[in-house]
């Protein structure tokens, strides 16, 4: 790769090790990150010019699964084509990171949201949205994509210093080890500190409900307002969606970040590792049960439900677990039954197109 090129890589947060078959790619193709997508068509960039692209026939017609497809955050090898101002994106480098949940409603499958991320910002504001049974789940999520997690908490103008102190202590109870800021758009409290934690050439994603104030805090680490934001109702205090893509910014320190929509319903498939890492407290707990295959679900001999009696494991916290194991198992074998139907459907199309090319 040509010097001042991987050095424009690097600028946009590229770190990962080419292979063999990679760098014998580039022999044909160039690498560009995406940093939008807009229905089929894709904003990318190589460090010195951002362009739109497309995939190649080939790419999208073989995608036999949503991973195969490019997201946001994703390097790219592709070809450029009119004095590169378009681009054909022709394969997706093997992703670093790659950050996902559960489709929303009854679908059970993957929805892919940002590719190649360092730290996740997991954004509740300081009123009525702030839940640590919600923040329990996104943390389920970024662990289990092996993403390090930082908890912003806006909104700190609504609350006083010393009703947020206690909040972040029920948090730092539960999860010592959590970096927990404080915030306030309105005020500049604490934006220092998130300034601070920005580290050049890594890259950074927003996650929270809407009407958190994601959008206006990428605005002010811009210095001006790029994103539209929308007011959060009275009411009820939930705010409506003014993010409805995904878009990887470069801020003048030199990280990038990457704000996403508002999410109402989170939920998860093949999470086990996730759930481990954030309730390390009951996967403790439980190597002092009786019996190894014990639920938590029954008084004899569970150190889980003892504690709970004993006030040193929060019940909420045992309820939210247990909720989630139990999805987590549920969307896990729908999922495998799924993928195991869609394989056995392909196969009968592939014999079908080959039955009908030998009778021609």
């Amino acid at each position: 790769m040509n010097k001042s090129i991987e050095d424009n890589m690097k600028m946009l947060g590229f770190d990962q090790r080419l292979d063999a078959t990679d760098i014998e790619k580039l022999k044909e193709f160039s690498l560009a990150r995406v940093t939008a997508v807009h229905r089929n068509r894709f904003a990318i960039n190589d460090g010195s010019k951002e362009v739109l692209a497309e995939t190649k026939g080939k790419l999208r017609s073989n995608a036999s699964s949503v991973f195969e497809n490019p997201i946001v955050g994703d390097w790219v090898f592709v070809k450029y084509f009119n004095d590169g101002s378009s681009a054909v994106i022709d394969s997706i480098l093997q992703r670093k990171t790659l950050l996902k949940r559960k489709s929303s409603g009854n679908e059970i499958d993957f929805q892919l949201m940002v590719a190649n991320i360092d730290v996740a910002f997991i954004v509740q504001s300081l009123d009525n949205n702030f839940n640590l049974r919600r923040l329990e789940r996104y943390l389920v999520m970024v662990r289990e994509c092996d993403i390090h997690s930082i908890v912003l908490l806006s909104k700190s103008d609504l609350m006083e210093p010393e009703k947020s102190q206690l909040l972040i202590s029920e948090i730092l109870e539960m999860m010592p080890n959590l970096e927990v800021i404080p915030f306030s758009n309105i005020d500049s409290t604490g934006l220092d500190v998130i300034r601070n934690v920005l580290i050049p050439k890594k890259t950074y994603c927003l996650l929270g409900s809407s009407g958190v104030g994601k959008t206006t805090l990428i605005n002010t680490l811009i210095g001006k307002q790029v994103f539209a934001t929308k007011e959060v109702r009275e009411k009820d205090g939930k705010g409506m969606h003014s993010t409805t893509s995904r878009n990887l910014i470069r801020l003048e320190c030199g990280a990038m970040i990457i704000d996403t929509p508002g999410m109402r319903e989170l939920g998860n498939i093949s999470v086990e590792k996730g759930l481990d890492e954030t309730f390390p407290d009951i996967v403790d707990l439980s190597t002092e049960c009786k019996f190894n295959d014990c639920m938590h679900t029954h008084k004899n001999g569970c150190a889980v439900l003892l504690a709970i009696d004993t006030g040193e494991l929060s019940e909420k916290r045992h309820q939210n677990y247990l909720k989630m194991k139990k999805e987590e198992a549920f969307n896990e074998m729908s999922y495998i039954d799924k993928r195991r139907k869609g394989k056995k459907f392909s196969k009968f199309c592939k014999e079908v197109i080959n039955h009908k090319k030998k009778i021609k």
